[in-house]
């Protein structure tokens, strides 16, 4: 729970939609604060209307802190801050914005349909400006009053974009009413002549410009347009083979009339440079774990093939075992060449293990029946370097279960327990003692789980007959 969340609970009787109007003000604010090159503190009326209590703090990023120390939580009784009492006790004050109180301290008032929800206090920086700070700050007064209107943020304003919000310090436009480029900060202009523009930004048609600079294969996409002509409230980027960048758009009122808009500017061409370095190495990992997954195929075929060759029993089966260990790494590689990472999913590993020890499993020879094996519960994703040796010993407890118990019925029953890994293999076969002796199969069982993995290794007899195994893995200590 957000503090905002918390106070409100414990310190008003604000519903759930004042709430939510408060949370996407909050989620917003930070533009408004580098406008403003000041601190924003929310103010909440406390349910027994004996004062305020501060919800929330945003510093710029454009400026100094007027609010060294963090102030959310404190109170205030009502007639110890006169502007947040005078703020509170009409609409008079929402037609100043910018005039100040004699703390100079402003405050702009936050209402729904019929009562006061919050103050919002402007702590502004003394610092001396030029015209970029007179830019920020006229615009800062207009989105104050909108605030106060109610109109920002819009109701569709998202705050959160990919990889960093951002913020005045990336780049500003300022748009007339007709999308005129009345004012470009210096990054805003660098981010554009990264992107080849030679001429001056300032007195330009912004949606022209923008849909010029636009060399994507295909039609220009229409929101562009829409936002870089500061119509709409929204993002869009323009890219071409020089640099990338991406545009918000924020329309501006007065009193609801339209005032033009501003244009938040970020030059992410490395951004997209990282992201196409990313999408590389994916398809990479792709391809290194294909060719893997079709070589251990192969060598695991050649090892079968080499087994019907051979005529001692024991060399034939030797051979048989080895191909079929390495169809069991083969098949997690199968899976990562489609989604590689750092986790896979075990489900879908355990399903083409069966599936592979259906195939390799010889008929009963009374009936000619094959043996039923069915997986029961899920573990989901599980890390990489824990799915490889984990698969290759639960292929070893099928095979076993099918080539040495005769099983006619197996089951697999994976499952998360804590922080561990379980994996119940059940079948009912001809037991424990005619089936688990010191073999290659429960020794590579055994070291797979307990040295490896660092796990447990427990089978028991069953009193139906049969064998159960049961492996017992800790996540966290997977390597």
């Amino acid at each position: 729970m957000s503090s905002l969340d918390r106070l409100a609970q414990e310190r008003t009787d604000l519903s759930a939609a004042d709430l939510e109007r408060l949370h996407a003000l909050v989620g917003a604010w930070g533009l408004v604060a580098d406008l403003a090159l000041s601190d924003l503190v929310l103010w909440l009326p406390t349910w027994n209307a004996g004062g305020w209590i501060a919800a929330a703090l945003v510093r710029p990023a454009t400026a100094p802190t007027a609010l060294p120390e963090d102030v959310v939580g404190s109170f205030v009784p009502r007639g110890r801050r006169m502007e947040l009492d005078r703020a509170a006790t009409g609409a008079m004050l929402r037609n100043r914005i910018g005039d100040g109180a004699p703390t100079g301290v402003e405050v702009v008032p936050v209402h729904d349909a019929e009562r006061l929800v919050a103050l919002v206090a402007r702590h502004p920086v003394t610092r001396t400006g030029g015209r970029l700070e007179e830019v920020y700050l006229s615009t800062a007064a207009l989105l104050l009053g909108m605030i106060a209107d109610g109109a920002f943020p819009a109701a569709h304003y998202d705050a959160s974009v990919e990889g960093a919000p951002p913020r005045v310090g990336d780049g500003l436009l300022k748009l007339t009413t007709a999308g005129v480029v009345e004012f470009a900060s210096p990054n805003a202009v660098s981010a554009f002549r990264r992107l080849g523009l030679a001429p001056a930004l300032e007195g330009t048609e912004l949606s022209r410009v923008a849909t010029r600079l636009w060399h994507r294969p295909g039609p220009v996409d229409e929101t562009l347009a829409l936002v870089s002509g500061g119509r709409v409230s929204g993002d869009a980027e323009i890219e071409n083979d020089s640099a990338a960048v991406s545009l918000r758009s924020v329309p501006l009122s007065r009193q609801g009339a339209p005032a033009g808009a501003i244009v938040l500017v970020r030059d992410i061409t490395d951004l997209r440079r990282r992201e196409r370095a990313l999408i590389s190495k994916d398809a990479t990992l792709r391809e290194v774990h294909h060719r893997v997954k079709n070589n251990l195929q192969t060598v695991g075929a050649l090892l079968r093939l080499q087994s019907r060759r051979v005529k001692a029993d024991e060399a034939r089966e030797a051979l048989a075992e080895a191909g079929r260990r390495v169809s069991a790494i083969a098949a997690v590689h199968d899976i990562l060449a489609q989604e590689p990472g750092n986790a896979v999913d075990f489900d879908e590993v355990l399903d083409r293990l069966i599936h592979l020890a259906r195939d390799l499993a010889p008929a009963h020879a009374a009936d000619g029946a094959m043996p039923e094996i069915i997986r029961s519960g899920s573990v989901g994703s599980v890390p990489t370097d824990l799915a490889s040796p984990l698969a290759m010993a639960v292929s070893e407890i099928m095979q076993n279960a099918v080539e040495h118990a005769s099983a006619r019925h197996i089951s697999v029953r994976p499952a998360r327990w804590e922080d561990a890994l379980l994996v119940h293999v059940v079948d009912d076969g001809r037991g424990i003692e005619a089936t688990v002796t010191p073999g290659l199969g429960m020794q590579i069982v055994r070291m797979l789980v307990e040295e490896d993995l660092r796990g447990r290794v427990t089978v028991e007899p069953r009193e139906s007959g049969g064998t159960s195994v049961e492996l017992s893995v800790p996540l966290t200590d997977a390597r």
